[in-house]
């Protein structure tokens, strides 16, 4: 009927398809240009598609798992090709040209590793990391591949060419994505044993972001460490034979990771960040620090309190917060003499950090204050505002896997960025 020839052509208006894979499809959105839907199929493949079975709801579960994945490194601060989950099966992405290499990281020795390093037992621990590069060439088995061939290559992508700079920064960025995958995956009691990565250029900043998905065919999971409670694709391939009873099992295992996937994206320990400032004239420079605390994702408490002057209340304060369980690290912002770190630090077990807002005038004398304790006292100095947000959310970052994924980011953002500035001056200089 003329009414279904219209939706149709409606359909085709927004969604060409551009490309498609053993487990998804790609289509552009003509209405959003730029960006790309990521069409998950319920096809489940091993050993380069040798082995191919329907599952159905693997569509959903994959979708699912990546959107997760790809929320929890966004938020943490990671530059991702991910923009919204679409719909149960399917999500929109920035249009990238991919990059045709598949960046493996290894935690644990195991599988395909073991065959190419005769020798290495099953289980060697990984420290720091092992990186490597296969090329994407389906006729030849994905073969490994060094730098030095990845660099001979010279791949051009959307006006980009592959160089030094850009194989250092997706590397770096493997290993630190790597890094706050396992730390999440921790808080579940379950080792992230290896994974693969693949990243693109988006077509519109010329950008290297990550890209593709990371759902349960991208990783080895062992709950426990356990090898033999293994969760991952690994378990289909590993199938003598595919029975109706054997794909079940395998389906259950990937809806148990799309249901515990989304536990990643909650903190197991939610600690704040309290600011004791002597008088309200220093509320500037605790401002920087709660502005901070927010980029970390830390809730933070400005409070107004003299030692000197109200020490009783001082206390008071203390104990509010000491008394409802809430991990806390209190920051003590006096000027001229602190009295507030200090007397907080002998009165409290919570770590304390002076963070006195100093003046050109007495600075220098004025800090042997924060600097020069009575034994008994542990109070550390960060001078500046910002640097002591950051020292506070290392410590909370260590019980709290969402908090140390920002560090973890934002220390790769910053690498990334001196690269990029210097690569920038190179081209100058020439």
């Amino acid at each position: 009927s003329a009414t279904a020839t219209g939706l149709n052509q409606k359909q085709r208006h927004i969604r060409q398809k551009l490309n498609e894979g053993k487990t998804k499809q790609i289509f552009e959105l003509v209405d959003e240009p730029g960006h790309v839907l990521v069409q998950s199929k319920d096809q489940i493949t091993a050993g380069n598609a040798v082995r191919k079975d329907q599952m159905e709801g693997k569509a959903a579960i994959a979708n699912k798992t990546t959107s997760c994945v790809f929320k929890l490194l966004q938020d943490a601060g990671f530059k991702t090709a991910f923009v919204r989950q679409h719909s149960e099966t399917a999500f929109v992405a920035s249009r990238c040209e991919m990059i045709p290499i598949e960046w493996v990281c290894r935690r644990i020795a195991t599988g395909s590793f073991l065959k190419r390093n005769p020798g290495v037992k099953e289980g060697y621990r990984f420290s720091p990391l092992k990186m490597e590069m296969f090329f994407k060439d389906d006729a030849n088995n994905d073969p490994q591949w060094s730098e030095e061939q990845l660099l001979a290559a010279g791949f051009e992508l959307a006006g980009l060419t592959i160089g030094r700079c850009e194989v250092d920064i997706m590397s770096k960025s493997t290993v630190a994505i790597f890094e706050v995958l396992e730390k999440a995956w921790a808080t579940q009691d379950c080792t992230l044993v290896d994974m693969k990565i693949e990243f693109g250029v988006n077509v519109t900043t010329k950008e290297i972001v990550l890209a593709d998905v990371i759902d349960n065919d991208s990783w080895r999971l062992w709950p426990a460490g356990d090898r033999s409670q293994q969760k991952d694709k690994q378990v289909y391939r590993d199938l003598k034979e595919v029975t109706p009873e054997a794909m079940q099992m395998v389906k259950r295992n990937f809806e148990w990771v799309a249901e515990r996937v989304k536990l990643l994206l909650e903190s197991q320990a939610k600690g704040r960040v309290v600011v004791l400032m002597g008088s309200t004239s220093d509320v500037a420079h605790c401002e920087k620090i709660r502005k901070a605390c927010g980029s970390y994702g830390i809730p933070c408490h400005l409070r107004v309190t003299s030692a000197h002057k109200g020490p009783d209340e001082t206390l008071r304060i203390k104990a509010e917060y000491e008394g409802d369980g809430v991990p806390t690290i209190f920051v003590a912002v006096a000027g001229r003499s602190n009295g507030l770190g200090p007397v907080m630090s002998g009165n409290t077990a919570y770590p304390v950090i002076n963070c006195p807002p100093i003046t050109p005038d007495w600075g220098a004398q004025d800090i042997w204050s924060s600097l020069r304790m009575p034994s008994g006292l542990g109070c550390s100095t960060v001078l500046s505002p910002e640097a002591a947000a950051q020292f506070a959310a290392q410590i909370l970052g260590l019980n709290d896997h969402l908090v140390w994924a920002r560090l973890r980011a934002s220390m790769l953002n910053t690498w990334v960025s001196l690269k990029q500035a210097d690569k920038k001056l190179q081209e100058c200089s020439l």
